[in-house]
């Protein structure tokens, strides 16, 4: 039914039949108003329980009106995807990050990017295809060329930080955590001046926030991890990001997950994939999860391919895909369960 769905569409379709319905002779006008009545009851009732999208801090209508915009209307932001939000937070985990520089005449800046190689620049118009906020732009430098998907302030207080908040997933990672509590205390205390917040020291992409209080509690053990609902996305975002699948010189089949040392929830990797596999540390900054055995491969097969959750993209995807192909050939993993 037209008036079951809320919008305008809802509205606009109810209105049209009603007018059809007012045509009947002697009673159609008086049926009209009885509708009418029922459908407006109806749409306050669906106003009232439907969450809105809160905009975090104060916005200027100067930045409002800056630039053109194509994002969609608040309220259709709410459907976009759990999942493909989780998968986006992983991917910013590993690469992206919220910058908060200070500006020439002291102010504070604000925004945040994901940088790839412009190999994968695929990855980052899918992202913008759903967010429909942020500017993509590219380096075309010749020994590394890149390219980034930058988000401005205002469209992190009014689409991206809400939707984190209101689907509560937040980042895993203490360098993103930390941009982000920081970000948050800024735009609710309305900072403007850089020299407020020095206080945090800037170390490169960490702040030392640990005195602010942060909107998510992060899982204090391995197996809370597994709790969140969002994990698995968020794997896969990560995995887009910072993993790698590879067949070794030897015929291993290989998947690899590398970053900056965070004991639990690389531990919460080796009870995702249900292995006893031990986390290597490398120079006491990277930790690396590493699986090959045939028991661990298929594990990865099934998050991967079998679970219903949002899937790789760009070249990591590709990437995959290839190591099926591979794994598939070769002997030692012919009897798996592959995806047809």
């Amino acid at each position: 039914m037209y008036v079951l769905p809320y919008g305008q569409m809802s509205f606009w379709g109810a209105t049209v039949i009603t007018n059809l319905l007012s045509a009947i002779p002697v009673f159609g006008h008086d049926l009209v108003e009885l509708i009418d009545v029922k459908i407006y009851n109806d749409m306050l009732h669906l106003n009232s329980i439907i969450p809105v999208l809160t905009t975090i801090g104060t916005v200027s209508p100067h930045a409002l009106k800056k630039g053109k915009k194509i994002r969609l209307n608040k309220e259709e932001y709410l459907s976009v995807p759990y999942p493909f939000i989780a998968f986006l937070v992983g991917l910013i985990d590993g690469d992206g990050y919220i910058q908060i520089a200070k500006t020439t005449k002291g102010f504070i800046a604000m925004r945040l990017v994901i940088g790839l190689s412009l190999e994968d620049i695929s990855s980052l118009e899918y992202i913008h295809s759903i967010l429909k906020i942020g500017k993509i732009t590219v380096d075309r430098d010749r020994l590394n060329p890149t390219c980034r998907l930058v988000i401005n302030k205002t469209d992190l207080q009014e689409v991206f930080f809400p939707l984190l908040v209101h689907h509560n997933i937040y980042f895993l990672t203490r360098s993103r955590r930390a941009q982000f509590d920081l970000a948050i205390h800024i735009l609710e205390n309305d900072i403007k001046l850089y020299n407020e917040i020095s206080q945090y020291g800037d170390t490169g992409e960490t702040w030392n926030t640990q005195d602010l209080p942060s909107i998510f509690k992060l899982p204090i053990k391995p197996e809370d991890y597994l709790e969140l609902s969002f994990f698995k996305n968020w794997l896969v975002g990560f995995t887009n990001a910072e993993g790698s699948f590879f067949v070794k010189a030897n015929n291993d089949g290989c998947f690899q997950l590398k970053q900056r040392i965070h004991t639990h929830l690389f531990e919460a990797f080796k009870l995702l994939f249900e292995t006893k596999r031990a986390i290597s540390i490398e120079k006491n900054t990277y930790a690396q999860f590493s699986v090959s055995s045939k028991t661990d491969v298929q594990n990865v097969i099934n998050l991967f391919s079998f679970s219903g959750l949002h899937p790789l993209v760009g070249l990591k995807n590709i990437q995959y895909f290839k190591w099926l192909n591979n794994l598939q050939n070769s002997s030692r993993y012919k009897n798996l369960n592959f995806p047809k």
